[in-house]
């Protein structure tokens, strides 16, 4: 990786191609601290926040992008997500012990791969395909060959400490030379993850293609951010009745509510539950509780 905690776009001047580098260190170190996982889900948490990453330098918007593994086996969800602002955060769910080695499809077979857009103007969009392959990379290329008809190819790599991730694609409402593709795939499956982990971006293009005319964008600053707030952990609490929040004060002392994706403690007593139903609660932007 040049630098860590940035993606860098590349456009391909003579063929409707593009590609995209992603390097975390910090961010992907951020996100899994808040949690005691196994070296196995740190490792596919990070091959995750690679992907979203990448996935959302395809997309022109404001708002947050959204990937998710889900089964009903060992391994229950795998998410991680990215915004317009490219701020990462993570998580899993899991029953049990774990392997030391797995493939990430061997953890979640029979499960399914969800990809969300929300966007903060719009309508939501939700892709959805069945987890089939023994890689994720796998499972994301088989996503855009089958919902947007885009031949793609992902190269995914975390060792606990980085991740990084590479993606190569035809670009949408262009030329669909065959030969081009055929041609740029070929030498993209050649990057190792070791290149991909130890060399920085511009010469893991000089490698992989010194013979062909790029550009290489400046790069895109990645950090990990998570936007729970008081505020919002309210309002999630609001789809139960005042009554049913009242009764659990009187037998808990308090509701305390604890952010998955950074384990930030949110307290709410009687003062506060009255309050979440009075009309000052509904004030647009006030986060302001007991």
């Amino acid at each position: 990786m040049s630098s860590s905690d940035q993606l860098q776009r590349v456009l391909f001047e003579q063929a409707d191609i593009r590609s995209v580098l992603t390097g975390l260190e910090q961010s992907y170190q951020q996100a899994i601290e808040h949690h005691q996982y196994p070296a196995l889900i740190n490792k596919l948490l990070g091959e995750m926040m690679a992907a979203v990453s990448l996935l959302s330098a395809t997309l022109k918007f404001d708002g947050r992008l959204l990937l998710q593994a889900q089964s009903e086996n060992q391994v229950k969800v795998l998410m991680a997500e990215c915004n317009h602002q490219r701020d990462l955060r993570a998580i899993a769910r899991f029953d049990g012990e774990l392997p030391e080695q797995a493939e990430f499809c061997e953890l979640l077979r029979g499960g399914q791969l969800v990809i969300t857009i929300e966007p903060d103007q719009g309508k939501r969009y939700q892709g959805v395909v069945p987890l089939e392959g023994e890689q994720l990379s796998d499972c994301l290329e088989a996503y855009f060959s089958r919902s947007e008809q885009l031949p793609t190819q992902i190269h995914l790599v975390a060792d606990e400490q980085r991740a990084a991730g590479f993606l190569l694609q035809v670009m949408p409402a262009k030329g669909d030379s065959q030969t081009d593709w055929e041609h740029f795939s070929f030498l993209a499956s050649t990057l190792t993850d070791e290149e991909l982990l130890e060399l920085d971006n511009a010469t893991i293009l000089h490698r992989l293609f010194h013979e062909e005319d790029c550009r290489l964008y400046d790069p895109e600053a990645l950090q990990f951010n998570c936007d729970c707030s008081r505020k919002r952990t309210a309002d999630a609490l609001r789809y139960l009745t005042q009554d049913e929040l009242e009764e659990i004060v009187r037998e808990e002392g308090s509701i305390d509510v604890n952010c998955q994706f950074c384990n930030e403690r949110y307290s709410f007593d009687q003062a506060d539950i009255t309050l979440m139903f009075s009309d000052s609660a509904n004030i647009k932007g006030s986060d302001q509780l007991h």
